[in-house]
């Protein structure tokens, strides 16, 4: 069963870049969160930096000085000409990943350009993973190149599939033909981003991947669907993968431990 809540936002103020694509009204606090993990049974979690706040992982920084690093970590976002000293102080902080947020439009990055080939060595040097946030038809032929990086790769909200079926899926297409997945990671989570029933992909995914190479996330505070009664539904939807063991993923991701 899932033991850890691997994506969540934290931001005790409500601020944003001029070109955020969305900004929430409310803030969404860390005690609110934590709460949410105490009524769900949850050991601890990750908090993932939020869009509208671009690179300045400050708010994510400092929540996580306030919690166990035993328990949680955290997930930022940051230039790919990151200076080192900056990416130790992350790292110090309890970040264990940084994630590229490129949906709606946002141009990909070019992984076998210098500056990616650079910004890949130095995450391998700490052992930080990469986490992808990308619509699954833009994802799918990204996805071999950046499984052939030495990385490990956690996807985002199911890959964010385009097709019903899965058969017809052009992301599940790309995993299922990788000649290795020891590295690809996957999140289920934020199921309502994809407008129909993700059951039958998250069957799929299981089959294809390793054993113990899938996390769950609750997307709290749900941004974009704040309106709605999700919280119940996220969680009511984990139920169905209560088979699944996060332990061994999330040690390997996070250095998280149950």
């Amino acid at each position: 069963m899932f033991q850890f809540d691997c994506h969540a936002h934290v931001y005790e103020a409500v601020s944003a870049i001029s070109q955020a694509r969305y900004v929430p009204e409310t803030a969404a606090p860390l005690s609110t969160w934590k709460k949410t993990l105490d009524r769900h049974g949850l050991t601890g979690g990750v908090i993932v930096q939020v869009s509208f706040l671009g690179t300045d992982n400050s708010e994510l920084c400092d929540a996580l000085k306030r919690l166990d690093p035993d328990k949680f970590a955290g997930v930022a976002v940051v230039p790919v000409d990151i200076d080192d000293a900056e990416l130790d102080r992350l790292v110090e902080t309890g970040i264990r990943g940084l994630r590229w947020n490129l949906v709606g439009g946002a141009d990909l990055p070019i992984p076998l350009s210098m500056q990616c080939q650079t910004f890949f060595e130095k995450l391998k040097a700490r052992n930080l993973h990469l986490e992808i946030h990308l619509e699954g038809p833009r994802l799918a032929p990204l996805l071999p190149v950046l499984a052939d990086q030495g990385l490990n790769l956690v996807i985002d909200h199911f890959g964010l599939p385009s097709e019903r079926k899965p058969v017809d899926d052009p992301m599940i297409k790309a995993v299922r033909l990788l000649h290795d997945r020891s590295n690809i990671f996957y999140k289920f989570s934020a199921p309502y981003r994809t407008p129909f029933d993700l059951t039958s992909h998250g069957e799929e995914l299981l089959r294809l991947l390793d054993e113990g190479h899938v996390v769950w996330g609750s997307d709290w505070p749900h941004t974009q669907h704040e309106g709605q009664a999700i919280e119940s539904q996220v969680h009511d939807f984990a139920e169905r993968w209560k088979t699944i063991d996060d332990g061994l993923a999330v040690k390997k991701l996070f250095g998280l431990s149950g």
